[in-house]
C-alpha cells in the first residue's frame, strides 16, 4: 500500500524541492519504490533530477492533467515516467502555469491530480508531491490527492508566520475535500544551531503547533554543499554523504518511516 505525501509551504525558498529530492533518494536507498511528482510550474524538482528542457518533453504533468480534463485515454507509464537513480519522476515545465485556467471550468476540478495518482499508486511505496508555493487550484489538487502533508519551514519569522495560513487552509480542506488527510509534520530546514534566531523560531513552532502537529526532532542544517549538490543534479547524500545536511536527511527519513516511534 502506497503512502502519498504532499510537500507544501505557502512561502518559497524553504527547501521544498530540495527536501523532496533528498527524501526521494534516501527512501529509494532504503529499498522503497518511490515516485516523485513535480507539481510546480517552476519545475525546480525536475531540475534537481537533471531533467533538461522539460518544455520539450511530450508528456509532463501538465499533459497528463489535460488528458484527464479532456477525458482522453490515460497513457502508458513509459510515455510519461522518467527514471533517475532508481526513482520514478513525473516532471513539470512552465506549461503547468496554464493549468489553473483549465481547472477553473472543470467538473470536480480539485480531483484531477488524484485521478492521475490513483492510476499509478499501486506501483509505489511512497509518492512525493512537490507543491508550488501558493494556495491556488494546483495546490488544492495536491492536498486532495495526498494522505499526509510534510511542511518544510525555515527558522525565520515570515516562514513561521506563513504556517498559519497553510494550516488553516488544510483544516478547511479536510472538512470539504479530503477528510483523510493528516499532517506528516513540520521539518525545520536551513537550521543554524548556533544562532539565537534559529533556536527561538524552533521554540515558537513547538509552542504554537507542537501540541497538534509533529515537529520533527531532526533539523536540516544550512550548508552550501546542498546548493552544490542541486547544481550537479545530485542528492546531498550522493554528492557528499559525510556532509552534515546529508546525515540529517538520512536521520529525517528514518524518523519519517518510523512515524515518530
Amino acid at each position: 500500500m502506497s503512502k502519498i505525501i504532499g510537500i507544501a509551504s505557502q512561502k518559497g525558498g524553504v527547501g521544498k524541492s530540495t527536501t523532496c529530492r533528498n527524501l526521494a533518494s534516501t527512501l529509494s536507498q532504503e529499498g522503497f519504490r518511490v515516485l516523485a511528482v513535480d507539481c510546480d510550474n517552476q519545475s525546480s524538482l525536475t531540475d534537481c533530477f537533471g531533467i533538461e528542457n522539460p518544455e520539450k518533453l511530450e508528456k509532463t504533468l501538465y499533459h497528463l492533467m489535460m488528458d484527464i480534463i479532456s477525458e482522453n485515454d490515460f497513457p502508458q507509464k513509459e510515455d510519461f515516467i522518467i527514471q533517475r537513480e532508481g526513482i520514478d519522476i513525473i516532471p513539470s515545465s512552465i506549461e503547468l502555469s496554464a493549468i489553473e485556467i483549465n481547472l477553473a471550468s472543470t467538473f470536480s476540478r480539485e480531483y484531477v491530480l488524484k485521478t492521475i495518482i490513483d492510476e499509478v499508486k499501486s506501483d509505489y511505496d511512497y509518492i512525493l508531491l512537490d507543491c508550488m508555493p501558493s494556495l491556488g487550484l494546483m495546490t488544492l489538487n495536491v492536498l486532495a490527492a495526498c494522505d499526509s502533508i510534510l511542511i518544510p519551514a525555515t527558522p525565520e519569522y515570515l516562514s513561521v508566520k506563513g504556517l498559519e495560513l497553510l494550516l488553516r487552509t488544510i483544516f478547511k480542506l479536510k472538512k470539504r475535500i479530503n477528510p483523510n488527510i493528516s499532517f506528516e509534520g513540520i521539518l525545520l530546514t536551513m537550521y543554524q544551531e548556533k544562532t539565537n534566531l534559529s533556536k527561538n523560531m524552533f521554540e515558537m513552532i513547538e509552542e504554537s503547533y507542537g501540541e497538534h502537529i509533529r515537529v520533527f526532532d531532526t533539523k536540516i542544517p544550512k550548508s552550501v554543499k546542498v546548493g552544490e549538490a542541486n547544481l550537479q543534479s545530485k542528492s546531498i547524500v550522493d554528492y557528499m554523504p559525510t556532509n552534515k545536511a546529508a546525515i540529517a536527511y538520512q536521520a529525517f527519513t528514518k524518523e519519517l518511516i518510523n512515524n515518530g516511534q
